[in-house]
């Protein structure tokens, strides 16, 4: 592969909670060490694979005398980290050979999803699929286990060994985020107190609700959740579509709205879509979306270097809480108009800012690390994740196209595994691009059929703001 080949960059992020290890879903961070070797090489050349980037990456989970689980220092051998697969040769024609790759490629990628992490070596893997696909030259996959850090942590040492394309001594850019409550300032004192009540009470309300939601009430059973026990083992399927950021920019002007409540209804509408099309009486179905949240307050990704400061504010490690949004129910006015999926997500979302019943869940589940214990907190966890319908993540990529080792990077995207969880949806930006990555369990979901209730939900929801917007230019 030669230095003007695209690669697809692809960061897999192994949950913790179904394996052996779960206390370490949220293990306390210790201190940082990190180097990076050699990508994207070809199978005969020497794999010094990256340096640990912290004190975890080189270490294993031992049980001491105490029943304790601890980190323990184990020499790191690169080449059982580094993985090459190797697939049939084929004499095919160009396109046929790209298409056969491209089955061997998704094959592989669903095994990886399937396998669990082994415990008796450092929780993390590298693999280099030196194949031609549809999407790359290359594929790189870095496997992950959850307690080495959360997406934070991991995307930001990923994005701390790429360059920008155009001009590597330029730093990589991110969108910028709004600011909340930025008029707060402007209130009048009454207004401002008013707030506050208004806030604290929906904390409290929020908090409570999501506790009892997560603990004691499962979602119904439906087309995206089957209720099996043990689907963590079974075979997943990934699946991908690729938006315009553009487009989602239009409706969000046209709408009033931001880009997550776009996305958010977007997701709600196509899944409500693909439950009516497999079972239409589940479309007024009980289903709750499970977003997962990073809780720091700060903008943008941290380098190494500044993660690795005992000051900094974006500490390596999982500094994560859940947020549970209801999925919209199908009534006869949404399905006439798609466009009430954004704005009730809008609605939903607003509330969700006034609360800070994100933060407390975040702090229940600190308090009961240290009273029952991170092994029962990691099964809490679980089960939350099981009681609802669909798990969502996102992250923010850069605008500006990135180089790997002087190999442009086509594409990025992350998804998590070993879960108990039917649908998983991740979002991830990169320059004018957004795609989703949609983890289905295979044989249950028709991962084609919700991909097609996905484009059409995109499809439908962008005709249908632009026609507002012209009748309303006009009027």
């Amino acid at each position: 592969m030669n230095n003007k080949e695209a690669i697809s960059l692809d960061a897999h992020l192994s949950l913790a909670a179904n394996n052996n290890i779960k206390p370490l879903l949220r293990w306390p961070s210790s201190s940082f060490n990190f180097a990076y070797g050699g990508h994207g090489r070809n199978k005969s050349e020497n794999p010094d694979v990256f340096i640990p980037i912290n004190p975890r990456f080189s270490s294993i989970m031992v049980r001491h005398e105490d029943g304790e689980m601890r980190w323990q220092r184990v020499e790191v051998k690169p080449e059982e980290h580094l993985k090459f697969p190797k697939f049939p040769e084929t004499t095919n024609s160009s396109s046929s050979s790209i298409e056969l790759y491209d089955n061997y490629h998704n094959d592989y990628v669903s095994s990886i999803l399937t396998k669990k992490t082994p415990q008796e070596k450092p929780l993390w893997e590298i693999h280099i699929i030196n194949y031609p696909t549809t999407n790359a030259a290359c594929t790189m996959i870095f496997k992950i286990h959850h307690s080495l850090g959360d997406g934070y942590s991991l995307m930001g040492a990923l994005l701390s060994c790429l360059q920008r394309a155009d001009d590597p001594s330029l730093p990589l850019t991110f969108p910028s985020r709004p600011q909340l409550n930025s008029n707060y300032e402007d209130k009048s004192l009454f207004k401002r107190l008013c707030f506050g009540v208004n806030s604290f009470f929906s904390s409290i309300s929020d908090f409570g609700s999501s506790i009892i939601k997560a603990r004691m009430i499962a979602d119904d059973i439906t087309p995206i959740r089957s209720g099996y026990e043990g689907t963590d083992s079974q075979h997943f399927t990934l699946s991908d579509i690729s938006f315009s950021l553009d487009q989602i920019k239009e409706i969000k002007s046209k709408l009033g709205v931001t880009i997550n409540d776009v996305v958010c209804g977007m997701i709600f509408y196509g899944l409500r879509l693909y439950m009516e099309e497999m079972n239409e009486r589940t479309k007024t179905s009980n289903s709750t979306a499970l977003v997962m949240l990073n809780l720091r307050s700060i903008k943008g990704y941290q380098s190494l270097k500044e993660m690795q400061k005992p000051e900094s504010k974006g500490l390596w490690g999982n500094k994560i809480s859940f947020l549970q949004i209801p999925i919209p129910k199908a009534s006869q006015s949404e399905s006439s108009n798609p466009l009430e999926f954004v704005w009730e997500a809008s609605d939903v979302l607003k509330k969700k800012k006034r609360s800070f019943g994100v933060h407390l869940i975040g702090l229940l589940i600190d308090l009961e690390m240290k009273l029952i214990g991170p092994e029962a907190v990691a099964k809490e966890i679980y089960n939350t994740i099981g009681n609802s319908s669909v798990l969502i993540s996102n992250m923010v990529g850069p605008v500006e196209k990135m180089a790997l080792a002087n190999h442009p990077v086509n594409g990025l995207y992350f998804t998590m595994t070993c879960g108990p969880e039917d649908v998983n949806i991740t979002i991830m930006s990169y320059v004018k691009i957004l795609r989703m990555t949609m983890k289905t369990l295979k044989g249950f979901i028709d991962e084609h059929k919700l991909k097609f209730c996905m484009e059409k939900a995109f499809e439908v929801m962008y005709k249908a703001s632009m026609e507002i917007s012209e009748i309303a230019t006009k009027n």
